[in-house]
């Protein structure tokens, strides 16, 4: 098979947190589990109505385009961009052509085109069973929901970069607190552009794959339409441009309808709503936008790594979770020696992460400071690692101190030379046989007569002090 170029562009949709719908006070409730009860004669398109827009959804998607270094425009308006379907009551969908609210920009190496708001549709429910007879409902809830279409250039080449790409915009939406940008309750939804032809620097016929609604669908999707592609060619073929739908059960593409071009929409400027000058609207500067901006994802990732020499995925976790990021960082705060630091994201990513995902606790009873203090003493070798995990899970669930609990569970690490010395002669006349092993040469004889002893105290020995002794009395 000859080799092809892939060349594929994104289309990503992603609802905005709002309390009110894009054109009228409907509330924006995307919990909402009743059918068409946030629904008002706007958003259902009934004759005489007005659409007004919402000041805070527009101020959301020109936080994106800041945040990604995009143009903010001066002028814009609102068009409706007309077809036909039972989910678009008005039998247009209020969006934005020649005039979006942002232009251009990159996010994550990737170039874009465009950023702009319109209305999301409604929901349909396709009904079937044995008893009843096929049919289809509606429920007008996400009608008119202010949704943000984020358009990349086609230069992303492979369904990874399609889907590191899609994981960093949803990080960054779910930063600025602009959406909740959840792909599995439709709250962002990915269409895939993508092309193949064998000669680099060229495009083939574009097939769009729309609705995709996982990471896994995205990166599968493609994987299979650049195969389909590419046998189509192969073959003698050519590809039909066109939308197609994905099945995920089946893990392949079908076709849906003969891919439509920005005329057959008939776009034209709305002319229930006003023009609007953003430079005339002080908080839309780009200077105010900038300065309300969070530590944005890039920017917070090189920052711990440089600021805390922590790993790249140490790093990662923090800025995908910002709780576990806000505490890290009280932790490092507080520690007396800063060079106790990586001891204690070590704990945080392993041991802390793992009490969140098993501990029926929620929400954790933990305090920075008594974590702190817990590092510290593990760092200096009052508790042992086992120890610092059974003390660290006490305070997860019930709180407190970690002195007086190691103090209750009698964790504090024994150093006590006559004391340890006694559990190693224990030991030693109880394994003899592991004792032969050592003395013939097994190092790894060694390390199970320390555990050993360390089972034997409740893992309340030091573990180096313990080696000392135990290698001592093993050459006597």
């Amino acid at each position: 098979m000859a080799k092809y170029y892939p060349t594929i562009g994104l289309e990503i949709h992603a609802e905005l947190k709002t309390a009110t719908k894009m054109f009228c006070n409907s509330k924006n409730d995307p919990h909402e589990k009743r059918s068409n009860v946030n629904i008002c004669p706007v958003c259902m398109g009934h004759p005489g109505t007005l659409p007004t827009v919402n000041k805070e959804a527009v101020k959301h998607v020109l936080k994106v385009g800041v945040s990604v270094g995009g143009v903010i425009a001066d002028y814009s308006e609102f068009d409706r961009k007309n077809y036909f379907y039972p989910d678009i009551p008005k039998g247009y969908q209020i969006s934005q052509y020649q005039f979006p609210l942002v232009k251009g920009g990159e996010l994550a190496s990737v170039v874009l085109t465009r950023v702009h708001l319109e209305e999301d549709t409604a929901k349909s429910f396709h009904v079937s069973g044995e008893e009843i007879e096929e049919h289809s409902l509606i429920d007008f809830n996400r009608a008119g929901v202010p949704l943000m279409e984020l358009v990349t250039e086609p230069v992303i080449t492979t369904s990874a970069q399609a889907v590191s790409f899609a994981r960093e915009l949803q990080l960054l939406l779910r930063t600025l607190g602009v959406s909740d940008a959840d792909m599995e309750k439709g709250g962002m939804r990915v269409e895939a552009n993508i092309s193949v032809s064998p000669i680099l620097g060229t495009f083939g016929n574009k097939v769009e794959v729309k609705n995709l609604n996982s990471f896994r669908s995205v990166e599968r999707a493609i994987e299979y339409e650049l195969k389909r592609q590419e046998s189509v060619i192969e073959e003698g073929g050519e590809v039909v441009q066109e939308t197609r739908g994905w099945d995920e059960e089946k893990g392949e593409t079908f076709s849906q309808r003969k891919k439509e071009n920005s005329h057959d929409y008939r776009y034209f400027p709305d002319p229930d709503i006003p023009k609007f000058l953003l430079s005339e609207i002080p908080e839309f500067s780009v200077e105010r936008l900038q300065s309300e901006l969070p530590e944005l994802p890039w920017k917070k990732r090189e920052r711990l790594i440089q600021q805390y020499a922590l790993k790249p995925e140490d790093s990662e976790l923090y800025v995908q979770d910002s709780f576990l990021a806000e505490f890290f960082e009280k932790v490092s705060a507080g520690l007396k020696d800063k060079k106790f630091i990586k001891l204690a994201s070590n704990y945080i990513v392993s041991d802390l992460v793992s009490l969140q995902k098993e501990s029926v606790v929620n929400p954790m009873r933990l305090l920075p400071e008594n974590f702190t203090e817990l590092i510290e003493m593990t760092a200096t070798g009052e508790v042992s690692s086992r120890g610092a995990k059974d003390i660290l899970k006490v305070m997860y669930e019930e709180g407190g101190a970690p002195r007086i609990i190691a103090e209750e569970k009698k964790l504090f690490q024994q150093s006590d030379e006559s004391f340890l010395i006694s559990v190693a002669e224990k030991v030693i006349s109880a394994n003899q046989k592991v004792v032969s092993e050592y003395q013939k040469g097994k190092g790894t004889a060694l390390q199970y007569l320390i555990g050993q002893c360390m089972k034997e105290t409740r893992g309340s020995a030091n573990p180096a002090k313990m080696q000392e002794i135990l290698s001592k009395l093993l050459k006597s």
